[in-house]
């Protein structure tokens, strides 16, 4: 019987740490598994809303919300960016913030839990990650999540049909408050066997080396440090 180490994981679509931080914990994963190849890693995601204030036909940049929206200062924000731009260059990824369409994302949440169900989730949340970061996608427009949901496996009507139907609602809702039971106050938030919280896109090192220290707590009931 192979080992599994369960891993829950909360995140937002429009939060760039997110994307970097989706990779990494990949990248750390396939390190951990090359060296424990039975060691089965069970991932779940869990919806969380950075900016839930956001309109949902937000007309802008992603500077001019940054900057409008939420009071920074522009040559603060694209400087930001810029350095975004480049960390998320570093895991292979692109960022384009002309392009990019601030959206709401309570609509894209909805859509990652209809992928839920149908084991379709973490290949549901990459493409919608490329779609808003790299392509311009404008993800709370039902139309273009029913497409981009065909892309990954979904039945586009389905896609619709969620986006209307309050149990995802709900479902978004309940991660929402269970990250706030759990103290999460920022995205991504990795919570390893329901005990163990690593906060922030950190690096692949970091994600094999605490699940390495976890295997170990499993195998030998001592605590991890």
């Amino acid at each position: 019987m192979s080992e599994t180490i369960r891993v829950d994981i909360w995140s937002d679509i429009a939060c760039p740490w997110c994307y970097i931080g989706k990779h990494r914990f990949e990248a750390g994963v396939a390190a951990f598994t090359a060296q424990y190849p039975d060691v089965e890693i069970e991932v779940e995601g869990h919806s969380y809303e950075l900016a839930p204030d956001t309109p949902e036909n937000f007309q802008g940049s992603e500077i001019d919300f940054l900057a409008k929206h939420k009071g920074m200062p522009r040559e603060q924000v694209e400087d930001m960016l810029e350095q975004m731009t480049g960390l998320a260059a570093s895991e292979g990824l692109v960022f384009d913030w002309e392009k990019l369409r601030h959206a709401n994302t309570s609509r894209a949440h909805r859509v990652l839990h209809l992928a839920k169900e149908q084991g379709l989730q973490l290949e549901t949340q990459e493409r919608l990650f490329r779609a808003y970061f790299s392509e311009g996608a404008e993800i709370a427009d039902p139309d273009t999540l029913a497409a981009l949901g065909e892309e990954v496996g979904l039945d586009g009507d389905e896609v619709r049909d969620a986006l209307e139907d309050e149990d995802y609602a709900d479902a978004v809702d309940q991660d929402i408050t269970r990250a706030r039971m759990l103290g999460v106050n920022g995205v991504p938030y990795f919570l390893l066997e329901g005990k163990y919280g690593v906060s922030g896109a950190q690096s692949a090192d970091t994600f094999r080396s605490v699940l390495e220290r976890v295997l170990e707590f499993q195998r030998t009931g001592t605590e991890p440090e």
